[in-house]
């Protein structure tokens, strides 16, 4: 795995697959915000209905500066929390009647993690090379 990303590294070079996971953590992260808002909204609560919309978006929202900011540590621990979301669209694909959704949550919450493990991994390379003066 490692010489594949070597490889895919020298072939395409760092700016490029840094900018190509930004998009894909830019899109998927706000297709999942988006999900996660319906799906709060959907929940039917008895004492508040903010309370369930704040339970699936806030983890998400933390990231917010990280993703702004560029940070590679963030991202990381964003596709950490990713993984959570994939578990829970999992969960919900079990449902009767909920297939699609958690499906496509599944799905949106791995593209997530697959942007965020590639931002990290590429921009703290890119950070590193940009320090040391390398190419």
């Amino acid at each position: 795995m490692k010489r594949w990303l070597n490889d895919l590294e020298a072939r395409e070079g760092l700016d490029r697959l840094v900018a190509r996971c930004r998009k894909l953590v830019i899109g998927s992260y706000a297709i999942l915000i988006l999900l996660m808002a319906y799906r709060g909204m959907l929940v039917d609560s008895e004492t508040s209905r903010v309370g369930p919309l704040i339970a699936f978006v806030l983890p998400l929202a933390l990231f917010l500066p990280s993703i702004l900011a560029q940070r590679a540590r963030g991202h990381a621990w964003l596709a950490f929390v990713s993984l959570l979301y994939f578990a829970q669209g999992i969960m919900v694909a079990t449902l009767p009647g909920q297939v699609t959704r958690g499906v496509a949550e599944a799905l949106v919450a791995l593209a997530l993690f697959a942007g965020c493990t590639g931002y990290a991994r590429f921009r703290s390379r890119q950070v590193k090379h940009a320090g040391t003066g390398a190419s």
